[in-house]
């Protein structure tokens, strides 16, 4: 019933109609701008370095307000991810020079471990923010960024060139600016893997919270407040009824960020589903629901409807997105020359650096013991990607072109992906012990939990785009199954099983840094492979080994990209975009 109704008459202004839905969404967004308020105390609070513990109280009582700043810190990477993947992506799709300087980039950085960053970028983070919990929160942040930014990146980069051609013409005869066809025809054609890769990588990176959280390195411990640093601490003491606890703030967590975000989030955009037919049955949210029967939500976006007409006439200078930037031809290869040569000399002068450094240090002998123990640590990669082929992909097919069994298995699968497997790990470990089972094998199953879900995720996204009107025509000329899975599933699904599996790929690599060294009840157990070697030169802080580690680690990702899954990518472009 509504609490206040007016009726308008003639020459009468309208005056908004308050309802309790308007009630409800008005409180959540003043509790959420409390707790976020809350949380960002905590997180600039002035602080000497010298006073951070090395470990943190494992209380239960205090998991509620270690739960909010570690889902502050994951929505701030998040937001950070998101603007990075808009800018990078897009300049990749639409610029050819940039596109050859991006992507090889993208191949390194994803192949460096959380470690390897955190390593280079804490000392930077303390200077920046002297005297403040900030720098450390942002270290933690950018941890968490470099492992959920990746995925999303080369989703909408896929998104990008495998537009169709219908809308890009149309974009190029309504005229539209740069600026309107990014937000007109870019984004809401990559929405869909968009929502479903950010959901993937957001939960991916619950995997590395306890790393970015409880940070050691050059033999130095620092932990924030959080569930990470929560369960790191009980891990270490061998408390395994506290992290019993932090398991089940875990699923709450996880459970309330997929009801009241990521499902509003993915039945929002069905709406940008290309195809002729309309699905029987979408997604729904009682979230979005409800968003979308109140006013408040519609009065913000009119209040914004001056700044972004503003932005359509202040970007129309900048060309037309039927006119590309026209460079005459000496200008270009003159530009394309200087560009060679700048790259060229900064690669040159960090590889000199680089070499002079570990020359002094260890000697380049090192890089005979890395690369047996990345090659040791790539077999397993590779029986997690064949294993998570197999057994993922017809089941993500399944969720994917059911909307009501994506409705409710997404909730399931949302929870076993987003759930941090190094949770489980004291567990994991005890089993191992009791049934003799080695490290060097049971880490293989450590590093496949916290990188298989990609391969999921993504082929859901696939199949819940195949537009319905494909389907449909199927039924019609009575396809068989086994046809319908050559002509139409496993076509359709191609470009994003490559996406999924490149990132698969690099989430294996990121994973054994956690998997192939457990520690718990104050005991350290190891597997051999280059995960450990890193880990353990960024324990003791030999900055010498941890670049051996990361460069090799970066040779074996990309020269794997490079040789499998960018021709991969390019057969998905050239055969298989709708």
């Amino acid at each position: 019933m509504p609490l206040l109704r007016t009726v308008p008459g003639a020459g009468t202004l309208r005056r908004v109609r308050f309802r309790w839905l308007d009630v409800v969404v008005a409180v959540a967004i003043v509790v959420l701008f409390y707790l976020v308020i809350q949380a960002t105390a905590g997180a600039t609070a002035p602080l000497r370095l010298a006073e951070v513990p090395s470990s943190i109280d494992t209380d239960p009582a205090l998991l509620p307000y270690y739960a909010l700043r570690s889902l502050l810190r994951m929505f701030a990477a998040l937001a950070a991810s998101l603007l990075f993947t808009f800018v990078v992506a897009t300049a990749a799709a639409r610029l050819p020079r940039a596109e050859k300087v991006i992507l090889p980039a993208l191949d390194i950085l994803q192949s460096v471990p959380i470690l390897g960053f955190l390593s280079v970028t804490v000392t930077g983070f303390i200077a920046l923010f002297p005297g403040s919990t900030l720098g450390l929160e942002s270290a933690a942040i950018f941890a968490i960024f470099t492992s959920q930014v990746w995925n999303m990146t080369f989703s909408f980069y896929a998104s990008l060139t495998s537009q169709p051609r219908d809308l890009d013409e149309a974009a190029r005869l309504m005229r539209l600016t740069k600026w309107q066809r990014f937000w007109r025809l870019d984004v809401p054609s990559g929405m869909i893997p968009l929502v479903w890769n950010g959901m993937m990588s957001f939960g991916g990176a619950w995997f590395f919270l306890a790393a970015s959280e409880a940070i050691t390195v050059n033999n130095h411990s620092y932990a924030l407040p959080g569930v990470g640093a929560y369960v790191a601490s009980a891990v270490q003491a061998g408390q395994l009824d506290r992290v019993g606890w932090a398991i089940l703030t875990m699923t709450i967590m996880v459970l309330g960020v997929n009801f009241l975000f990521w499902r509003p989030l993915v039945a929002w955009a069905e709406r940008f589903r290309q195809e002729d037919t309309a699905p029987t049955d979408r997604p729904r949210s009682v979230v979005l629901d409800v968003i979308s029967r109140s006013w408040l939500p519609r009065t913000v976006e009119r209040g914004f409807r001056p700044i972004a007409r503003g932005l359509d006439r202040a970007t129309r200078p900048f060309g037309l997105a039927e006119h590309p930037l026209r460079v005459p031809v000496v200008r270009k290869r003159a530009l394309d020359v200087a560009v060679t040569v700048l790259v060229v000399a900064a690669i040159l002068v960090g590889a000199v650096a680089a070499y002079v450094f570990i020359q002094r240090s260890v000697g380049l002998g090192a890089f005979v013991e890395a690369f047996g123990l990345g090659a040791i640590t790539m077999a397993r990669v590779v029986v997690i990607l064949l294993f998570a082929t197999v057994v993922w992909v017809p089941i993500g097919v399944w969720i994917g072109m059911n909307p009501r069994i994506s409705r409710l298995a997404q909730p399931i699968v949302q929870l076993l992906a987003s759930f941090p497997a190094n949770f489980l790990f004291p567990f994991a470990i005890a089993f191992f012990v009791a049934s003799g089972i080695p490290l060097n094998l049971g880490g293989i199953l450590l590093m496949a939990l916290g990188s298989q879900w990609y391969i999921l995720f993504n082929v859901i996204a696939g199949a819940s785009a195949i537009p319905t009107d494909l389907r449909q025509a199927m039924d019609s000329f009575g396809v068989g199954r086994l046809q319908r899975w050559r002509r139409l599933i496993l076509p359709a699904i191609f470009p994003a099983y490559v996406t999924g599996g490149i990132t698969a790929a690099g989430g294996a690599w990121n994973a054994s840094i956690v998997a192939e060294v457990v520690t718990y009840n104050h005991h350290t157990y190891t597997a051999t492979g280059l995960g450990a070697y890193i880990a353990d030169a960024t324990t003791t802080g030999d900055m010498a080994k941890v670049l051996v580690g990361v460069i090799v680690m970066s040779v074996f990702v990309v020269g794997l990209n490079r040789l499998f899954w960018r021709r991969l990518y390019a057969v998905a472009e050239r055969r298989f975009s709708l």
